[in-house]
């Protein structure tokens, strides 16, 4: 990686991080059989002061889920499995969306056709005393007994619709277990996790413990400081449950690039990486007048999801528990990928691993749908008075939209504003007032910008 580009990284990493409070961080550029830029940001401790590295120790999440699909491939190649198999094969599953069986394939492919029951999101925000709901769940039987009584729920028919499914994963965990006579992480170290050299990643509270450089998992929130939060060792497994570090994740990603390593065959992958189903994602080329090269659907295939990235295929998996968050991507043709981990829900990673790979292939970071919706509305943000500052208004970020405030008044008024047209001089948006559409814009001036609301012309006089 040229050092022009390490440093502009760097920078937006360091920036991303300082703005949404992320206490550590560690990322792994890989190219073919090296890896070609890795470095710690933060800290990995903030009790104890300890920085964040390259072999520190972060939950992955459901980064885990292109582990359990090689699982299920490594037992088809094998011939103890057919992708085509029904789950009540194997399982009590009684589900049969409109009528029609449910087989592996749906469930590696989150398209089964039953929405998501959200057990994992109750018990980890449960467990880091956020919301959620308790739930007794220390296995996938446990899980099972969970969806119990979840058919009036069903969506679609098998195969027609992408539906993210974690319960799916934890079952199909339990499937490697009944087929192979060891527990889902017994299989993965012997069979996955060892064969690649990745000795430390790790599915327990004691090997975690143990562990010289493993991450405090931190919940934050907003004008909070973080506090330390809460894995779920037992309840959250094959669909979420491993930890590992981003040099160990290069020698993950370097199985792809080499084939499947005697793993997986070269047509495993290739079925693995097959795109399956579109997300219900979908690009929005008006926002700019024209659809940009980064603009592209995703699709999702087995235990991974790819879209088009300038020009090229971008395969990768997202992961987060909340209190640590994952991301890995790579573009199987140039053999280049990136690994990233951080200790708690801040900046997407996502973005960070597209900005990483746009880096390093020399693209403009402008060609990035969510790069260039933050450069246009991030200049927004602000605090904003009217004339002789009769009235005061806040303007703030919310994801990909912004927030209105006025907030003098016993019952501060709050209005979304919805991104309209970005590419122009005066950015415009939209929000509802009485049912009625009412168009808000933004423009430059002399004075600095401003804002046309309503009967209001407001004036930014400052950052929040």
């Amino acid at each position: 990686m040229e050092l022009t580009a390490v440093k502009r990284l760097e920078q937006i990493v360091f920036d991303k991080m300082a703005a949404s409070g992320l206490p550590g961080l560690s990322l792994a550029l890989v190219a073919g059989d090296q890896v070609i830029y890795a470095r710690g940001f933060g800290q990995r401790d903030l009790e104890q002061g300890l920085a964040a590295t390259p072999d520190t120790l972060y939950g992955i999440g459901s980064v885990t889920k292109s582990f359990t699909a090689l699982a299920i491939m490594r037992l088809a190649e094998a011939g103890r499995l057919s992708l085509q198999d029904p789950v009540d094969q194997y399982l009590p599953f009684p589900f049969k969306p409109k009528g029609e069986t449910v087989r592996l394939h749906h469930l590696l492919s989150h398209t089964s056709g039953l929405p998501a029951l959200a057990y994992g999101e109750a018990v980890i925000r449960y467990a880091n005393r956020i919301g959620g709901r308790y739930l007794p769940i220390a296995s996938p039987e446990d899980i099972l007994t969970f969806m119990d009584g979840a058919e009036s729920w069903e969506e679609a028919a098998p195969g027609q619709r992408w539906f993210y499914f974690n319960e799916g994963y934890a079952l199909l965990g339990l499937i490697i277990e009944r087929l192979s006579g060891k527990s889902y992480a017994e299989y993965l170290r012997d069979e996955i996790l060892l064969p690649l050299g990745m000795t430390r990643s790790c599915f327990t509270r004691q090997e975690l413990a143990n562990d010289r450089d493993a991450a405090v998992p931190y919940v934050l929130s907003e004008d909070k400081p973080p506090r330390v939060g809460e894995y779920l060792f037992r309840a959250i497994r094959s669909e979420g449950g491993l930890f590992s570090s981003v040099i160990e994740l290069a020698r993950y990603l370097q199985l792809y690039f080499e084939g499947g390593k005697g793993i997986v065959s070269p047509e495993g992958l290739k079925q693995m990486m097959t795109p399956y189903v579109a997300s219900p994602t979908q690009s929005m080329p008006g926002l700019w007048g024209e659809a940009a090269p980064g603009e592209h659907n995703v699709h999702y295939g087995y235990g991974l999801s790819s879209q088009e990235f300038f020009g090229q295929r971008l395969v990768g998996h997202g992961g987060s528990v909340l209190v640590s968050t994952a991301h890995l991507a790579f573009i199987p043709e140039r053999k280049l990928g990136v690994a990233i981990l951080a200790n708690g829900s801040g900046y997407p990673l996502s973005q960070l691993a597209q900005v990483a790979l746009a880096l390093e292939l020399g693209q403009d970071l402008a060609s990035l749908p969510f790069w260039r919706l933050e450069e246009a509305i991030t200049p927004l943000v602000g605090r904003y008075h009217s004339f002789k500052e009769t009235m005061q208004a806040e303007v703030a970020r919310r994801g990909d939209f912004l927030q209105l405030t006025f907030p003098d008044s016993a019952q501060p008024q709050r209005v979304i504003l919805v991104p309209h047209r970005l590419d122009n001089h005066e950015p415009s948006f939209f929000t509802l007032a009485g049912g009625r559409r009412l168009e808000v814009t933004f423009r430059p001036s002399e004075a600095g910008v401003e804002l046309i609301y309503e009967r209001y012309k407001l004036r930014r006089s400052g950052p929040l």
